[in-house]
């Protein structure tokens, strides 16, 4: 059985697992969404992990990409060097079972001193390009936010921001977290803490503020959406510093998409909005359409 009769395509993150089993029409049959991520993995039981897929999903093809080719995962799959294509990314696909069982590959970054990396991005990247034109910057919304230079359809460029684990530390670790209970929503204490984010505040600085602010009897309505609208905001200002001038490829979950939109507009920049994992079916296409 080939790749053109069906396969399964597998995103195999540190603690969450999305696998599917697409048809020779490119159609999603049945999937698999559970938290066996690679962390939950027993040592040595990656190859078990993959034949229990393949009872469920069927005996087909399977591409594994994520944080499952990390150091951390099954087998380390070596990074393609920027400017990376669905060519490129193809041709180095590490097989476990040659032609039948692989891991996409990350992308790297090196460049004076530059360094970065992605897992998992690189497929979705590629994959948006579907409703995106190939010449685009690209925002994939997360623990490590990435902003993505697309040219000419590559991964030209990218840069990651540790947005999401630093709001997530803050919220379970720093003293602001009795003020960051509440769920962020694109509220006008987003839209405030967006604001000076974009204007360059320092955040050591405007977290504090959420403190002094509740001590003093004049705290945010929601000082979560404060300090996440503050982070992204930062992050939102890093990101369009790459350039680009049209409307911004926002590829993701919902929920960040959402909150990432609202400070794409404060901004003044349109959104086109994809979700993840159409995103990640579209790059696995590519890809196999390559094998």
């Amino acid at each position: 059985m080939g790749w053109r009769d069906g396969y399964i395509a597998v995103d195999w993150g540190t603690t969450n697992r999305r696998a599917y089993a697409v048809d020779r029409q490119g159609a999603v049959g049945r999937e698999i969404r559970d938290g066996h991520g690679i962390m939950n993995v027993p040592a040595g039981g990656f190859e078990e992990a993959v034949a229990e897929l393949r009872r469920q999903l069927g005996d087909q093809p399977m591409l594994l990409a994520g944080m499952i080719g990390s150091n951390r995962g099954w087998m380390e799959a070596p990074y393609v060097p920027c400017p990376a294509d669905a060519d490129a990314i193809a041709e180095n696909i590490l097989w476990i079972e040659p032609g039948r069982l692989g891991i996409v590959p990350g992308v790297s970054l090196a460049a004076d001193r530059e360094a970065d990396v992605m897992r998992g991005e690189e497929v979705q990247a590629i994959g948006a390009l579907r409703w995106l034109p190939p010449d685009t910057l690209i925002c994939h919304p997360g623990t490590h936010s990435k902003w993505i230079v697309m040219r000419a359809g590559r991964i030209d460029h990218f840069r990651t921001l540790m947005t999401g684990e630093l709001f997530a530390l803050l919220k379970a670790h720093s003293i602001l977290a009795p003020q960051l209970r509440d769920v962020p929503a694109p509220d006008a204490s987003f839209d405030a803490g967006v604001a000076a984010g974009l204007a360059g505040e320092a955040p050591q600085a405007a977290l504090f503020g959420v403190r002094a602010r509740h001590l003093l009897g004049k705290g945010d309505a929601n000082g979560a959406s404060f300090a996440s609208g503050l982070l992204i905001g930062a992050d939102i200002r890093a990101g369009l510093s790459l350039g680009g001038n049209g409307p911004i490829g926002l590829v993701g979950r919902s929920d960040l998409r959402a909150l990432y939109a609202a400070g794409l507009a404060r901004a003044g920049r349109e959104t086109i909005e994809i979700a993840g994992a159409d995103a990640f079916l579209a790059g696995i296409g590519l890809l196999t359409e390559r094998l």
